[in-house]
C-alpha cells in the first residue's frame, strides 16, 4: 500500500529528472561525462570507520515489481536524480507540483524504509534538510538570479552658474564692476568713514555711495550691520540677473532652494556698538545686536524675505570663506538637495576695531600718499594688503532645470577643493605644500587635466610672503603650460576679507564670458624669481578660457581652490 501510494509521484519526478536531462544535453556533452555520477557517488560515500548494511526489499511501482535493491544502491540512484532539476517545460507544467507533494515529509520515505542515521557530515546536512520538509536539489549551472547585479551609475548633475551679484568700491552692478576692473580703475582711497588720523594706515577699498533702497526693507536698514545689507542687496542682484522674477519664484519648489552666503567677521559695527552702550547700561544695548552680529544671520534673512526652505547656513573660514560656501551650495545640487543656490560671502569691517586689528597683525600697506598704488600684488615695494569691504553672490543652479526655465548661463562650475596648511595661524606654509595639495585635489576631483587650465584669478594679496608662496606652489602645478595667465583683482578692489573669493568669483565668471581678463594694476618692479610672462600686464588681455582656476586662502592655514569653465551643450 505504501509503496503504491507513492509510485505515482516518484515517476513524475524521474521524467521530470529525464526531461532536465534532455534540456541540459548541450551542456553535458560538452563537459565531462562522468562527473555527474562522481558527484553522486560522493553524496552516497558511507563513513570509513563505520559500515551500514541495509536490507534487501521488494517495491511494488506502478503495478510492477523492484526487487533485490539495497537501499545504498537505491539510496544511490535516487540521490543522481536529484543532481538535475527539472527543465523548464517540467517547472510550467501540473506534473510538478504533484511530485513536490510526496516529498513533503520526508523524501526517503517514498521508498519504504527509513535509513539509520547518517554518518558523514554532508550526508547529516542532506538528512536534516530532507526532513525539514524543503526540497533539495544539486543545480548543474548556478542560477541566474545568484549572481548579483550592479546598479546602474547615476549621472552627475551638472553645476551652471545663471546670476551674479555684486557690492564693491568699483561698482554695485556686475557689469560695471567688470568694466571697472578691465580698465584699471582702482576702487581704493582713504578712509570717510570714521576719523582714522592716528592710525599708520588711513586707505581702503571703501565703500562710499551705497544704498540699500528697493532691495532692502527700510526699518531692516536702519537696524543690520552693512555686511548683512551688502550680502542681502547683492543676492537680490543676482537674483535679478538670473532671470527670477516674481511670477518665476511663485512657480519654483522653495524647498528645493538654499542660500549659503557666509562672512569672515560677521556684523563687528553692530557688535562694537553694543561694547560701546554697554559702558553706560545693558538697557542701552540694540535688543537685535547678538543676532545682526552673527555670521548666519545675512543668510538667514534673505532665506526669510525669499521663502526658500532648503539648506540655509554660513561658513566662516576667515578669508577662504566665498569658496567654501560656493563649493558646499554646488555639492547640495549634485547631490540632488537643491536645484538652485545663492552662495558668496559678505563683510564689511573697514571700523576702527577692524582697522586697529589688522594693524595690530601688521598685515596693512601703510602706502597713504597715493591709495591707489598701494595694492600691489607680486610688486618688490608691496608691504602689506588693502582692506576693503562688499559682497559677492552667485546663483548656482542644475543644469537641466536652468535649461527648463530657459534661464542665461554665465559658466558652469566643475568642483574645487579644500586643504590646511596645519602649519600657523597667520603665515603660509614655508614651502606652499597646503596649496599644492589644494589645487591637486581640486584637479582630481572635477576632472581636469593640468594642461586644461589656462587662466588663475590668485589670492595674492600684496603681502610679503603669501604672494610668493601662492606664485611658487602655482609654477610647481602648471609651470609647464605656456597658455597660462593670472591676474589678482585686489590690486584694485583691495582685500574683501570672506568676501573676496566671491567678488573674485564674479569677476571669474565675467570673464569667461568676455573673453577679457583684466590687468595687475601697480606691477612695476616684479619681484625676483617671479615668471613675468605668466603674469598679466598693466593693460587688460584676451584670452579664451579653457578653464578657469579661483584661489582663496585664509588664516588658520585654510586653502580653497574651485574651478569654473565655458558652458558646453550636451
Amino acid at each position: 500500500m505504501v509503496a503504491s501510494s507513492v509510485a505515482s509521484p516518484l515517476c513524475t519526478w524521474l521524467v521530470a529528472a529525464c526531461m532536465s536531462v534532455s534540456c541540459e544535453k548541450d551542456h553535458i556533452l560538452k563537459s565531462s561525462s562522468s562527473s555527474i555520477f562522481q558527484c553522486s557517488r560522493r553524496l552516497s560515500r558511507p563513513a570509513r570507520r563505520r559500515k551500514v548494511v541495509m536490507p534487501s526489499q521488494s517495491l511494488n511501482v506502478g503495478g510492477g515489481l523492484v526487487s533485490s535493491f539495497c537501499a545504498s544502491g537505491i539510496q544511490n540512484w535516487l540521490n543522481s536524480c536529484l543532481t538535475f532539476e527539472p527543465c523548464e517545460e517540467y517547472c510550467n507544467s501540473e506534473g510538478l507540483a504533484s511530485s513536490l507533494a510526496c516529498f513533503s515529509e520526508n523524501a526517503f520515505s517514498l521508498l519504504g524504509y527509513m535509513a539509520e542515521p547518517v554518518v558523514t557530515r554532508r550526508r547529516k546536512r542532506m538528512t536534516r534538510t530532507a526532513h525539514s520538509g524543503k526540497v533539495m536539489a544539486v543545480a548543474v549551472q548556478p542560477e541566474k538570479e545568484s549572481i548579483p547585479k550592479k546598479k546602474p551609475l547615476k549621472e552627475k548633475r551638472r553645476v551652471v552658474v545663471t546670476g551674479v551679484g555684486v557690492v564693491s568700491s568699483l561698482g554695485h552692478d556686475a557689469d560695471i564692476f567688470y568694466n571697472n576692473l578691465l580698465e584699471g580703475v582702482s576702487g581704493i582711497s582713504h578712509i570717510e568713514n570714521f576719523d582714522c588720523s592716528e592710525f599708520p594706515t588711513r586707505i581702503a577699498g571703501e565703500i562710499k555711495d551705497f544704498s540699500a533702497d528697493g532691495w532692502v526693507a527700510p526699518k531692516l536698514c536702519k537696524r543690520a550691520d552693512k555686511f548683512m545689507l551688502y550680502m542681502l542687496t547683492a543676492g537680490k542682484k543676482a537674483l535679478s540677473d538670473g532671470g527670477i522674477t516674481e511670477d518665476v519664484l511663485e512657480e519654483i519648489d522653495k524647498a528645493k532652494c538654499g542660500v549659503l552666503i557666509g562672512s569672515a567677521l560677521g556684523g563687528m559695527k553692530v557688535f562694537n556698538d553694543a561694547i560701546e552702550a554697554l559702558r553706560v547700561s545693558y538697557k542701552k544695548m540694540n535688543p537685535f545686536c547678538i543676532p545682526f552680529a552673527t555670521t548666519n544671520m545675512g543668510s538667514a534673512m534673505l532665506a526669510m524675505d525669499l521663502g526658500w526652505m532648503g539648506p540655509n547656513y554660513s561658513i566662516s573660514t576667515a578669508c577662504a570663506t566665498s569658496n567654501f560656501c560656493i563649493l558646499n551650495a554646488a555639492n547640495h545640487i549634485i547631490r540632488g538637495e537643491t536645484d538652485m543656490m545663492l552662495c558668496g560671502g559678505s563683510d564689511s569691517a573697514i571700523i576702527p576695531i577692524g582697522l586697529g586689528g589688522f594693524l595690530a597683525c601688521r598685515a596693512l600697506s601703510q602706502k597713504n600718499g597715493d591709495p591707489t598704488r598701494a595694492s600691489r600684488p607680486w610688486d618688490a615695494d608691496r608691504d602689506g594688503f588693502v582692506m576693503g569691504e562688499g559682497a559677492g553672490v552667485l546663483l548656482l543652479e542644475e543644469l537641466e532645470h536652468a535649461k527648463r526655465r530657459d534661464a542665461k548661463i554665465y559658466a558652469e562650475f566643475l568642483g574645487g577643493s579644500f586643504t590646511c596648511d596645519a602649519y600657523h595661524m597667520t603665515e603660509p606654509h614655508p614651502d606652499g605644500a597646503g596649496i599644492v595639495l589644494c589645487i591637486e585635489k581640486a584637479l582630481a576631483q572635477s576632472g581636469m587635466a593640468r594642461e586644461d587650465i589656462n587662466y588663475i584669478n590668485a589670492h595674492a594679496t600684496s603681502t610679503p610672503a603669501g604672494d610668493l608662496k601662492e606664485f611658487d606652489a602655482v609654477m610647481r602645478c602648471f609651470g609647464k603650460n605656456p597658455e597660462l595667465k593670472m591676474n589678482s583683482t585686489k590690486s584694485m578692489v583691495g582685500h574683501l576679507l570672506g568676501a573676496a573669493g566671491a567678488v573674485e568669483a564674479v569677476a571669474t565668471v565675467k570673464a569667461i564670458q568676455t573673453g577679457w581678463i583684466h590687468p595687475n594694476i601697480n606691477l612695476e618692479n616684479p619681484d625676483k624669481g617671479l615668471d613675468t610672462s605668466v603674469l598679466v600686464g598693466p593693460e587688460k588681455e584676451q584670452l579664451e578660457i579653457k578653464v578657469a582656476l579661483s584661489n582663496s586662502f585664509g588664516f588658520g592655514g585654510h586653502n580653497s581652490c574651485i574651478l569654473f569653465a565655458p558652458y558646453k551643450h550636451g
